[in-house]
């Protein structure tokens, strides 16, 4: 039967609608006249069942995702021979069984621990994650859990859940342990199978990948045993032959050593020879740059520049005062004769300078005849010691 939904019930809706979900339709049937079809006008619609609950895993699935829980980057290394494993699930189920039953049969001497959990129903999914983080904080003692097993049988998607709930992918992904995915059967997916570190497709298959069998890695023994000693054996003929094959080459040992050491000692002997010879060549070439040395030296200079300074000085001092008594000669010389003509010689003889006093024009004009003065002027006359202000009472022609 053909469903009609109209726009405007749209927005009454829990959820948007996408194909391939399962829904519940409430509404009332009519008749679409123009072919005789009849159909259900819908008025509201229920998301129930498994195409809510596939919804909402697709939802988380996709969320966690983007969060990159699911990236390989980040997930851990199942120990190849583990210790310790401990199962998370429930004691009593059949998936527990299985497992034990590989167990026992591959005879690997792991200690196996049950965890017993809910996994079905209301807050099994809490229990699980509670499991989880237990576990994680009691990796510090001696015997340890070196891997978790998530384990559970098959069953429908609401049966399993408690492993699609985000607080088991969360504490999956936050554990230090690594972790092992064994839910439903093989062709059961649940979000924890996509977190875990490793998904086995059965509670079997989880125990066939993390439990070693031990004939197995005893025959594995054996035979790298057997070819171990297969190389060794060859890579010792190999070695022999080769030895064999350097004795010949070498021939007579003794004698090449002999020949050898003859070559040192006369090799030593050029040595000593040539050493000698270069330490009396080193010490002639000492001494003489060491006579250069102190030739050359600092100290040995400035005694003698102090010498030739000693020297210089005192013909310097000698040269000095024989100078100085030759131009005091010319110098008394010279005096004797500026002497002779000076004019103070003149005045000592009673001679005297007469030079006009008061004129403004003519200040200082020395006289020398009678025509250049007038009556009452000021003359000044120039003794050979001191001066006379004197007037001009009268004057007498020549």
């Amino acid at each position: 039967m053909r469903a009609v939904l109209f726009k405007g019930q749209l927005r009454f809706l829990a959820k948007d609608i996408r194909d391939g979900q399962q829904v519940v339709c409430h509404g009332r049937i009519s008749v679409y006249e123009a072919r005789g079809d009849y159909q259900l006008i819908v008025d509201t619609i229920d998301f129930q069942g498994a195409g809510l609950l596939q919804l909402q895993f697709e939802e988380l699935k996709k969320r966690l995702a983007t969060e990159g829980l699911f990236d390989e980057e980040r997930k851990k290394k199942i120990p190849l021979f583990p210790r310790h494993i401990t199962l998370v699930t429930s004691p009593t189920g059949a998936a527990v069984h299985d497992f034990l039953k590989i167990w026992r049969n591959r005879r690997w001497g792991a200690t196996l621990q049950i965890f017993p959990v809910r996994v079905q129903g209301t807050g099994s999914a809490e229990e699980i994650a509670a499991a989880i983080t237990r576990i994680n904080k009691h990796t510090r003692t001696k015997d340890h859990t070196e891997v978790i097993v998530l384990c559970r049988g098959g069953g429908s998607l609401e049966d399993l859940w408690a492993f699609n709930e985000e607080c088991v992918a969360r504490a999956i992904a936050a554990s230090a342990l690594p972790i092992v995915s064994a839910i439903g059967h093989e062709v059961d997916f649940t979000i924890a199978d996509f977190c875990a570190d490793l998904r086995a497709p059965t509670p079997t298959g989880a125990a066939e990948q993390i439990i070693p069998d031990s004939i197995k890695v005893q025959r594995q023994i054996l035979s790298c045993k057997r070819q171990l000693t297969t190389l060794l054996l060859q890579k010792i003929k190999g070695y022999d032959r080769q030895v064999a094959q350097s004795k010949r080459l070498l021939g007579d040992l003794g004698m090449t050593l002999s020949h050898f050491a003859l070559q040192i000692d006369h090799h030593t002997s050029r040595l000593i020879r040539c050493t000698e010879g270069l330490l009396q060549q080193q010490t002639l070439e000492l001494a003489r740059l060491t006579s250069k040395l102190q030739r050359l030296s600092p100290v040995t200079r400035m005694t003698l520049q102090a010498q030739c300074l000693r020297h210089t000085t005192e013909k310097l001092i000698q040269r000095m005062q024989t100078l100085l008594q030759q131009k005091s000669a010319t110098f008394s010389k010279q005096a004797a004769l500026l002497d002779t003509v000076s004019p103070l010689a003149t005045l000592a003889r009673g001679y005297a300078i007469v030079r006009r006093k008061n004129s403004e024009k003519k200040q200082g004009e020395i006289l020398t005849s009678s025509s250049q003065i007038h009556l009452g002027e000021q003359v000044e006359i120039i003794l050979h010691t001191g001066r006379l202000e004197c007037g001009v009472n009268k004057i007498v022609d020549p």
